[in-house]
């Protein structure tokens, strides 16, 4: 139902005061969705494949891609990188993107301490910025804000 791909039993999702069947164009456009898989083409490098998603911002994809953590493996074929670098390869999409609502599953997974905590402040600055980040994750969230909702589902219901 977050993403857009699947539609709701009753009712009406909203985006921006809209129902979403409405502006679901203007949806996608915001929207970054990073699901569990990390959703890249292991035969293309790292700056192959965010060039596929940010064809127009070339000069930038290095600069994403070190604060990601992946200086020096721009060119490697991603087959080559490992589970926790791939992760970083779709991560990297988050320096570039300029999607108002990120919705990333589980999108620490495989990634060691430094590249959580720079996941994080990247998503405290798109959040300060107006940004609005749904995540899931099994993990603590580490310098959580204030902002942070946590929904925690359990026996079949849901609870803040």
């Amino acid at each position: 139902l977050l993403t857009g791909l699947a539609r709701p039993d009753g009712g009406e999702v909203y985006w921006q005061g809209e129902p979403l069947r409405r502006v679901r164009d203007s949806f996608h456009r915001s929207l970054l969705w990073i699901g569990h898989q990390p959703g890249i083409k292991t035969r293309l490098t790292a700056r192959e494949n965010l060039h596929f998603f940010h064809p127009g911002d070339g000069a930038r994809l290095p600069e994403a891609l070190a604060q990601a953590g992946l200086a020096g493996f721009e060119d490697v074929p991603v087959a080559r990188l490992s589970a926790g670098q791939q992760r970083r390869v779709a991560l990297a999409r988050l320096w570039l993107t300029r999607a108002a609502l990120w919705v990333l599953d589980e999108p620490f997974t495989a990634i060691d301490v430094n590249g959580v905590a720079r996941l994080t402040r990247r998503m405290a600055a798109h959040t300060a910025q107006g940004g609005m980040v749904i995540l899931t994750t099994h993990q603590p969230l580490p310098g959580a804000a204030d902002t942070v909702r946590r929904l925690a589902l359990t026996g079949g219901g849901a609870g803040l």
